[in-house]
């Protein structure tokens, strides 16, 4: 079945994938990766999905945590997490390629009350599996589907549905189940989470986001720590430094200006857990970046 989802996918992607290698679909939230070569570090803030690779390995790291998966392998991402993926096997003859499809909250918990299914504790906001044979099965319809555009709004929710249902089923289950939980923790720190990300270049008092998340502070810590493997300090300084990034290498921007654009008051400070975090101070990155485009 992996390999012939492999043929829908590089199908699709061969077709539509942008510069960046992005190929996405007509059905909200789906999309597919194609990458010719193994890339760079690629820092992000995920949201929840998942991820099935059909060729090639990726490295994903999160915290202290390093996960390296390949063909037949999903990838569940169960919470807003700081991440630094980079595709290790690749090349213009065997490219890499995966789908990716971004969770619904509302239609697990949804699934979840109708499977009578309850919610689990324990497990992180990463996880690997080898993927199971309904999912993959339900993948490869849905890419069919897109070989039928005027098929897509009929019948995509559907199949959109029914991939939700196998993967509460599978392997990834007892963990996602926790998603569609509408008063567990990991909805209440996806609250905070959510101020977070709007509000990151500013002071957030702790007290502000516990009550958000309607727990107490103590409390909030505890849980936002194992939600996300990161205390509410530490998630809030990734946030700042993988957007200061993008807006130096994507935008043009000098360091200073990028560190006060995120909320840095000290540049020192700024390139200095810039250099911690990404492996080098800020403008010699930026400085390598701009060598390497002009080379290619």
């Amino acid at each position: 079945m992996i390999e012939t989802l492999l043929s829908a996918v590089r199908r699709y992607a061969d077709a539509h994938a942008d510069a960046t290698g992005i190929a996405r679909t007509p059905i909200p939230g789906l999309m597919n990766v194609r990458q010719t070569a193994p890339t760079g570090l690629d820092y992000a803030i995920s949201r929840p999905l998942v991820a099935l690779v059909v060729q090639g390995t990726k490295h994903v790291t999160m915290g202290s945590q390093h996960f390296t998966f390949g063909a037949g392998d999903s990838l569940l991402i169960t919470a807003d997490v700081p991440t630094a993926s980079q595709v290790l096997t690749a090349s213009a003859g065997k490219p890499y390629y995966s789908l990716v499809l971004d969770l619904d909250l509302a239609l697990i918990a949804e699934l979840a009350v109708e499977m009578q299914a309850g919610p689990v504790a324990g497990g992180g906001p990463v996880r690997i599996e080898p993927t199971d044979a309904e999912v993959a099965d339900a993948a490869l319809r849905l890419m069919r589907l897109l070989e039928r555009p005027a098929s897509v709004p009929v019948l995509g929710s559907g199949l959109v549905r029914e991939m939700h249902y196998w993967l509460l089923a599978g392997k990834h289950g007892p963990t996602i189940r926790r998603l569609g939980w509408p008063d567990g923790h990991v909805q209440r720190v996806a609250k905070a989470v959510a101020v977070l990300r709007s509000e990151f270049a500013k002071p957030v008092p702790v007290e502000r986001l516990a009550s958000v998340s309607g727990m107490s502070p103590s409390s909030f810590h505890q849980h936002f720590r194992a939600v996300t493997s990161l205390s509410p300090l530490q998630f809030q300084k990734q946030l700042r430094l993988i957007e200061a990034r993008r807006l130096m290498l994507s935008e043009g921007r000098s360091a200073s200006s990028a560190a006060y654009e995120v909320g840095y008051e000290s540049v020192p400070q700024f390139t200095r857990e810039y250099g911690r975090m990404f492996g080098m101070p800020p403008v010699r990155e930026t400085s390598a970046a701009r060598r390497l485009a002009q080379s290619a």
